[in-house]
């Protein structure tokens, strides 16, 4: 039997013990360094981090601005709705996500589309919507199972509602998601939560007074990112509101006025240059681009013949046809080339001296002896051919450029066509040709090269209605802070066309008059016994006809047929609109166009003159 060395067991015990202890020492040690390391060394470092995931800084988005018409009636507001968003960094597998998301709440193709070209221009962190305008079933189906979905959740928002989309489809334009483009033009401070931007119309001109200021909120979260509550908050300052110088019921009437054909109305206030009337048909619905068009749709949109798109009455341009006339019969009278007495007979067409070219006049059998108060009433071609020839293509442009033909009106919205306005250095520079006599006789009657928007004409006729007072055109009449501060009204802003004698003024006015009161008058047709018109008639030539051919509306394609157009300012004794109306190949101005627009100045004159009910009460 072996004895135990109880002193030796001791001692191993002993050794075991004290290296045990050392081993727990340097354990503890270790630990102490690394405590010292992350709480004093690096105590900032990590106090930051922690607040990082304890404290978020989130922005607020402005509410935008609303839009009014001139009587209060709202154009465009903000409604509640409710989106599924996603954050790309919290969800690990986004394809099989959604792919499970889809079991609970209807997305379709277009969205998830949407959704990856959305999430390709946001950053991780970003929420990136999924599905837009959820109703309140959807929402609440996706409230029980949202659990299941880390990183998906539903988020209410404001959106952009149009009541009256066809009427103020190119007016008011569409607000859209912002793009790459447009983050390079912006201060993406402000924009910070903010996922719309003005594209078109008001929405783009006045952006940056519709859009506010952001806001931001400290907000406390959990381990799960959800709010806990909020530390401080800086709220945002709402965009303004705009009242615009339109009348929607105005707006409603003009389009209504167009019928089945496509075309444009332009109606301002003479005195001031408020926009009353800019309407466009077709028009198309402003609120399909709020949320992003499906490309389907768009697609049908840009495809579609009548080009709803298209904005007719800011880019449209068109010949004026005889709607110039009383322009270049003023033009003659101030540079001397005739009197108003001064009288040529019309035998149906006129020649060039040495020439045996014809231009025909719209009356084959000709007008006879004319005089200026005639030709304007009358509206005689010849006439106008040998006042053309006198004149001169560089007197006649350089008289017409003062009442902004060939150039922006300078109206308070983007995009607007400048039109043409010929002359023999334009053709030079654009063409790199001679000019012809020729193209001197047809721009006389406002053909050829001669191109006109319906915005222009409406704001040269204003000039003529005031004495040579040329009008900025503008839509906004003031701006107003909600519930704090309304803005003065717009200043108006005129440009004074200058004319030696005040009676060639009268002569041209008086000759307007006639073209609607006259008994030969080509617009007698919508005279009215409660106020008198001025204005004048014209018929623009979509494709040339030959020498020896007869136009025959009945047997020319309706795309083919000629404009109509009509210009005229009301009362004429005491102007309070001037309007220009173009109706595509519609005909004759007196029988398409001129009865749209005594439609339009009923409506805004005759409550006012005869004291009855006010037509925006149709509007509210």
């Amino acid at each position: 039997m072996q004895i135990k060395d109880h002193i030796q067991e001791e001692q191993g015990f002993l050794n075991r013990a004290i290296i045990a202890a050392l081993l727990v020492i340097l354990a503890l040690l270790l630990l102490i360094a690394r405590m010292a390391q992350l709480q004093i060394v690096e105590h900032e470092h990590f106090t930051t981090l922690s607040k990082d995931n304890r404290l978020k800084l989130v922005p607020l988005p402005p509410t935008r601005g609303l839009i009014y018409d001139r009587n209060g009636v709202l154009l465009a507001q903000n409604r509640p709705a409710y989106s599924l968003e996603l954050v790309p960094e919290k969800v690990k597998d986004i394809p099989a996500t959604l792919k499970r998301l889809r079991r609970y709440v209807p997305i379709s193709d277009d969205d998830l589309e949407r959704f990856s070209r959305l999430r390709r221009r946001k950053r991780r962190f970003d929420s990136v919507p999924i599905r837009v305008k959820l109703s309140l079933e959807e929402a609440a189906r996706f409230a029980v199972v949202r659990h299941l979905f880390p990183g998906i959740d539903i988020k209410a928002q404001l959106l952009r509602h149009y009541p009256y989309p066809e009427a103020t489809s190119h007016v008011l334009g569409y607000v859209g998601r912002i793009s790459k483009r447009d983050l390079q033009q912006i201060d993406t401070s402000n924009y910070a939560g903010t996922s719309y931007i003005g594209k078109t119309g008001v929405e783009k001109a006045y952006e940056a007074v519709l859009h506010g200021k952001v806001g931001v909120q400290q907000v406390e979260v959990n381990s799960v990112g959800r709010v806990v509550r909020v530390l401080e908050q800086t709220p945002p300052t709402p965009g303004e509101d705009l009242h615009l110088t339109l009348d929607i019921n105005l707006q409603r009437i003009a389009l209504e006025a167009l019928g089945e054909h496509n075309g444009a109305v332009v109606a301002l206030d003479p005195r001031t240059g408020g926009v009353l009337v800019l309407a466009s048909k077709p028009g198309y619905d402003p609120n399909q681009f709020v949320e992003g068009i499906s490309r389907a749709d768009y697609r049908a949109l840009q495809q579609d013949p009548n080009r709803p798109l298209y904005d007719r009455a800011l880019r449209g341009q068109y010949p004026p046809g005889s709607t110039i006339k009383p322009f270049i019969g003023l033009g003659g009278l101030e540079t001397g080339t005739i009197r108003y007495d001064t009288t040529l007979y019309c035998p149906g067409y006129y020649q060039l001296p040495g020439h045996e070219h014809k231009y025909r006049d719209w009356k084959k059998t000709g007008h006879g002896p004319m005089d200026l108060d005639s030709a304007i009433t009358q509206s005689c071609d010849v006439f106008y051919y040998k006042l053309a020839h006198d004149m001169g293509i560089d007197a006649m442009s350089g008289f017409l450029d003062q009442f902004g033909f060939g150039r922006r009106t300078g109206i308070d919205l983007n995009g607007e066509s400048r039109g043409i306005l010929p002359s023999r250095a334009w053709k030079r520079r654009t063409r790199h040709q001679p000019w012809y006599p020729g193209e001197t006789i047809i721009a006389g009657i406002g053909q050829g090269y001669f191109l006109t928007t319906p915005l222009q004409l409406a704001t040269a006729t204003a000039a003529i209605a005031n004495n040579g007072r040329l009008p900025r055109p503008r839509v906004v009449n003031y701006l107003e802070t909600r519930g704090e501060h309304r803005s003065s009204p717009i200043p108006p802003h005129f440009q004074q066309i200058s004319i030696r004698r005040q009676a060639d003024w009268d002569d041209v006015r008086r000759a307007m008059e006639h073209v609607v009161q006259g008994m030969r008058g080509t617009a007698r047709r919508i005279r009215t016994p409660y106020y008198t018109i001025a204005g004048k008639t014209g018929t623009a030539q979509v494709f040339s006809v030959g020498q020896e051919e007869k136009y025959d509306a009945e047997h020319v394609s309706k795309k083919n047929r000629d404009h109509a157009l009509f210009i005229a300012y009301a009362p004429a004794d005491d102007p309070q609109i001037a309007i220009a109306v173009v109706v595509e190949n519609g005909g004759h101005g007196g029988s398409a166009a001129a009865p749209v627009a005594r439609k339009v100045m009923d409506a805004w004159l005759l409550p006012r003159l005869l004291g009855g009910p006010s037509h925006k009460e149709g509007a509210s």
